[in-house]
């Protein structure tokens, strides 16, 4: 069979099954590579030219145009195919164009013309065409130049480059092959606080400190294997801060494929690293002393315990408690507690090593990791540093505050073998230490945990003693030492544990407390001893008052929760004055302002109250001049040693004296001798209690001996 004229060679070969040779298949194959490395170079070398270039197909489709050529045209870029090059030639020309394109198809030289063509519009204009073969023989490479000439398009993308640089939000930098600056647009050198010409040809690396260079150093290599590279450099400005960037890199080659540069499309993200940074910062650290936070400290803390396992090491955890901090605040005031807690971390930090972990957890608590340990006794030599620092005073601008710190040591793996069960035993030891004293350390030991359990199980069964009617109240006679009658008495709350047997408030109320059990517990003691008040007020005495101690916790609940107490009175028709509120003198010292409103509260609601155990923490005679105080307990511990020659029969006439001035009445607790009772009545004290005259006692054997007149003191 002949070929069709212009036909290639005619090739025979085997069928597939649909009819295609393997021959043709392959061809096909080898077609579409090809067809692909040049989409490929296209798209690089020629998309952007300021002419307009084609590849034109047998048939004249156009197979591929750039940007400047579809728009000379009139056509859709990406719907190039569907058009014919031919088509746009205005008919006069036609004929010079066949013999053109067909020349240029069948040469290997380039060739070109001159004519007119015609936009899909119809607007006409005068092109210059060069043309060449594209090395297959299966398509033609078309340029397209307007008459006006190459200059003048030159000129053209010239200024629309220009525009696009100079207005450029990211920043343009352009090195060579020595990475020395040949280019940068005007926000790149305003990036880094330079002027465009002190920037070129300096190398990219005296813009950047060390961190930068050692990136810089390993990915020059990958650029000039031609690879494109995204990546976060650390530049220095010219005012010496930081500037993080991240900078898209492509590498440029001549056209015999050598490394000449690279061209890099720089962002500053320098806000947007600050604000992660910050946000981490802020999520690992504490603000103030500048320490590890707690969710730091966890993490460090697993790290350190697997180091331990691989290294057949130990680790101790220390959990240090600052003493009597809250003094501190609600004396001084929070910006010289913060200064405490500042000066306090700068001290443990000089007891530690460089590699341990110093991490403030909470208002007033430190922990700190000892790790990689061999010897206990280093732990004993810290812990002591510490108490020893911890102790020393304060200097809160020329005045001084004396703190101290109670320090839980645990170890890893000994004590404990995960990280929860470490932390709580290490807290264990914590409480060990301030029960026996502050200003002490304790290691953890089997016995801090069976004593942890016992409070757990308590903590559990007083939940159930509410609803059983497990706790019942005794009442201590308080007597007058002029009269010797009895018209006040103390609401002493006891537990009647089904296990333990009877309970003092001490062995409980902590836990209550620190569940929450004291607010309903509070409100039925209140509402059993208002009970008992009004039966007493109709049999002894019209004017008889009951006294409630309330705890630090219930003093601070919300006045609000109060009222019920006063509707409570009055539904059993009782004065407010029936009750009186006892506080310790923990309380005063809570927030002056804060305990000033609440009494004044008390005040406007009709309760009175007494100051219980005065004389044993912080509180002064002055705390009664500023304080609504109806009445002052003097402390058992003084009443203990009257009889010795010491001062405290001194304080106590000191006390009796400065209260009766402010118009207080003082009672005198843990009066236990005749000798005792004697130097108070002699001392002005208005009222007693203690053993001389009566134990706690429950109710109705309190109310059979009052109504006696028992015990009716000598005057």
């Amino acid at each position: 069979m002949d070929a069709a004229p212009g036909a290639g060679p005619v090739t025979m070969g085997r069928r597939t099954g649909n009819g295609m040779s393997l021959q043709a298949e392959s061809a096909l194959t080898a077609e579409r590579l090809r067809f692909e490395q040049e989409q490929s170079y296209y798209n690089e070398l020629y998309l952007l030219a300021p002419v307009g270039y084609f590849l034109v197909a047998f048939d004249s489709a156009i197979l591929q145009t750039n940007l400047v050529g579809a728009d000379m045209l009139g056509i859709v870029r990406d719907d190039s195919l569907r058009h014919h090059f031919r088509s746009f030639i205005r008919t006069s020309f036609l004929p010079d164009y066949d013999r053109f394109i067909s020349n240029a198809f069948n040469c290997v030289e380039q060739k070109q013309c001159r004519l007119q063509m015609q936009r899909a519009s119809g607007e006409s204009f005068y092109v210059t065409l060069l043309a060449s073969a594209d090395g297959s023989g299966q398509a033609c490479r078309v340029v397209v130049e307007r008459a006006e000439g190459k200059l003048e398009a030159l000129e053209r993308s010239e200024e629309r480059f220009r525009r696009i640089v100079h207005s450029a939000e990211e920043g343009i930098w352009e090195i060579d092959a020595a990475s020395c600056t040949s280019f940068v647009n005007p926000r790149m050198a305003d990036m880094l606080g330079y002027r465009i010409e002190d920037m070129l040809g300096k190398p990219l690396v005296s813009f950047m400190d060390g961190e930068g260079r050692a990136i810089l150093e390993r990915n020059i290599a990958r650029r000039q294997e031609g690879v494109f590279e995204r990546h976060e450099f650390k530049f220095q400005h010219r005012d010496g801060r930081a500037v993080y960037t991240t900078m898209a890199t492509n590498p440029i080659f001549d056209g015999t494929g050598r490394y000449v540069g690279a061209l890099a499309l720089v962002s500053d993200i320098t806000e947007h690293k600050q604000s992660k940074e910050l946000i981490w910062q802020q999520a690992n650290y504490d603000a103030l002393t500048k320490l590890p936070n707690r969710h730091m400290f966890m993490d460090r803390l697993h790290n350190d315990m697997r180091k331990a396992d691989r290294n057949s090491a130990f680790l101790a955890l220390l959990l240090i408690d600052l003493d009597h901090f809250r003094h501190v605040n609600d004396r001084h005031g929070h910006l010289m507690g913060d200064m405490v807690l500042v000066e306090a971390a700068r001290r443990l930090a000089s007891c530690v090593r460089a590699t341990d972990t110093l991490a403030r957890i909470g208002s007033d608590e430190f922990t700190v990791i000892l790790s990689g340990l061999d010897l206990v006794g280093n732990v004993d030599r810290i812990a002591r540093s510490m108490v020893s620092l911890l102790a020393l005073p304060f200097d809160l601008h020329g005045e001084k505050s004396f703190l101290s710190a109670s320090i839980g040591i645990a170890l890893y793996p000994p004590d404990a073998g995960g990280i929860n069960e470490l932390v709580e035993r290490a807290g264990s030891a914590m409480h060990a230490a301030k029960a026996g004293g502050s200003n002490r350390f304790s290691y953890y030991t089997p016995e801090l945990q069976e004593a942890a359990q016992a409070r757990q199980t308590i903590a559990a069964d007083l939940r159930q003693a509410i609803s059983a009617q497990q706790f019942e109240i005794l009442y201590q006679p308080i007597v007058s030492l002029q009269t010797g009658a009895v018209h006040k008495a103390e609401a002493l709350l006891r537990w009647r544990h089904p296990t333990r047997g009877l309970l003092g408030p001490a062995e409980f109320i902590p836990f209550a407390e620190s569940n929450g059990l004291i607010v309903e517990i509070g409100d039925w003691v209140f509402k059993e001893a208002a009970r008992q008040a009004q039966r007493w007020q109709r049999l002894v005495d019209p004017a008889f008052q009951v006294s409630v101690n309330k705890s630090p916790l219930q003093f601070r609940r919300d006045a609000r929760l109060y009222e019920g107490w006063i509707a409570h009175l009055q539904e059993l028709a009782l004065p407010s004055n029936s009750i009186v509120m006892e506080i310790t003198e923990s309380v005063l010292l809570e927030g002056v302002e804060n305990v000033i409103e609440r009494l004044r509260q008390y005040r406007a609601m009709g309760l009175q109250v007494a100051l219980d155990d005065f004389g044993t923490g912080y509180a002064s005679l002055s705390h009664l001049r500023r304080f609504d105080i109806d009445f002052v307990k003097i402390d058992q511990s003084f009443i203990a040693t009257l009889e010795d020659d010491g001062g405290d029969l001194l304080l106590c006439e000191a006390i009796i004296a400065m209260a009766h001035k402010l118009g207080l009445k003082v009672v005198a607790e843990g009066v236990e001798t005749a000798v005792q009772r004697a130097l108070l009545v002699d001392a002005g004290c208005d009222y007693a209690q203690g053993y001389i005259f009566a134990r706690p006692m429950p109710a109705a054997e309190f109310e059979a001996m009052a109504m006696a007149a028992v015990p009716r003191l000598p005057h």
